[in-house]
């Protein structure tokens, strides 16, 4: 499985790579000439918002959805039906048949089942001990489920701010042509701040985008959390069922 995740996120580091090169080259081979469509409309304000900053706002959203995509594919394959689970595991347990339980939990992919599984690893020292392995491995799994959240949180903080930035230097292109010009007039100006808003414009559409994708993510891992909680409750319940059962 990491290495299907390694092929897909170095294959939008290199589409992330190729945006620098497209931004270059349709700065080169811009004409004054009108095209029509949405690809063509794009590629208009992307030169006109200027390749270098637009390039990495364009980056940002790239490795943001890199990281995204990621997440998503992990918290889906983390996701698992804990009662069919439970149900297996309370079925063996009610036999006696702590191996068969082990043997359910091992099979079963997912956070609650190596959260079940290492409970039963030591379901003969003691509900107590049992308990503190099922909070202890639980925070270890709950601390893979946010892996890499930070980074996405990361790029949608960068993306607005590399806008901003691009606000600032199509201000000053616009001071400098009229301190060169010695004129304030419309036609002056209107570079300097066309530039100013197209990347004002490109981050904040980034960060939105990333924004929504992050609230996806934070609502599939606070479910799955929930998930654990309770399903970490009831094998507690189902070992000391088992411990009054057959450790009299």
């Amino acid at each position: 499985m990491k290495k299907y995740f390694a092929k897909a996120f170095l294959g939008l580091c290199a589409l992330g790579t190729s945006t620098v090169a497209f931004a270059q080259e349709a700065a080169e081979a811009a004409q004054p000439a009108v095209e029509s469509g949405m690809h063509q409309a794009l590629k208009t304000k992307f030169i006109e918002g200027g390749a270098d900053f637009m390039s990495l706002v364009a980056i940002a959203l790239i490795f943001g959805l890199a990281f995204c995509l990621e997440r998503i594919i992990y918290l889906n394959l983390a996701e698992t039906n804990p009662s069919k689970l439970l149900k297996g595991i309370e079925e063996a347990l009610d036999k006696g048949d702590v191996e068969g339980a082990k043997a359910i939990a091992r099979d079963t992919r997912g956070p609650i089942a190596s959260i079940a599984y290492q409970g039963l690893m030591r379901i003969d020292q003691g509900v107590d001990i049992v308990e503190k392995s099922i909070v202890s491995y639980g925070g270890v799994q709950g601390g893979l489920l946010e892996k890499n959240l930070s980074w996405i949180t990361l790029f949608i903080a960068m993306a607005p701010s590399l806008g901003f930035l691009g606000t600032v230097v199509g201000m000053i292109m616009a001071f400098d042509k009229i301190e060169q010009v010695g004129d304030i007039s419309p036609t002056v100006v209107a570079g300097g701040m066309k530039v100013a808003l197209i990347t004002t414009v490109g981050g904040l559409i980034v960060a939105l985008i990333l924004q929504i994708f992050y609230n996806y993510l934070l609502s599939k891992l606070e479910s799955i959390l929930n998930q654990m909680e309770d399903a970490s409750i009831s094998l507690i319940d189902l070992v000391i069922k088992y411990n009054l059962k057959f450790k009299k």
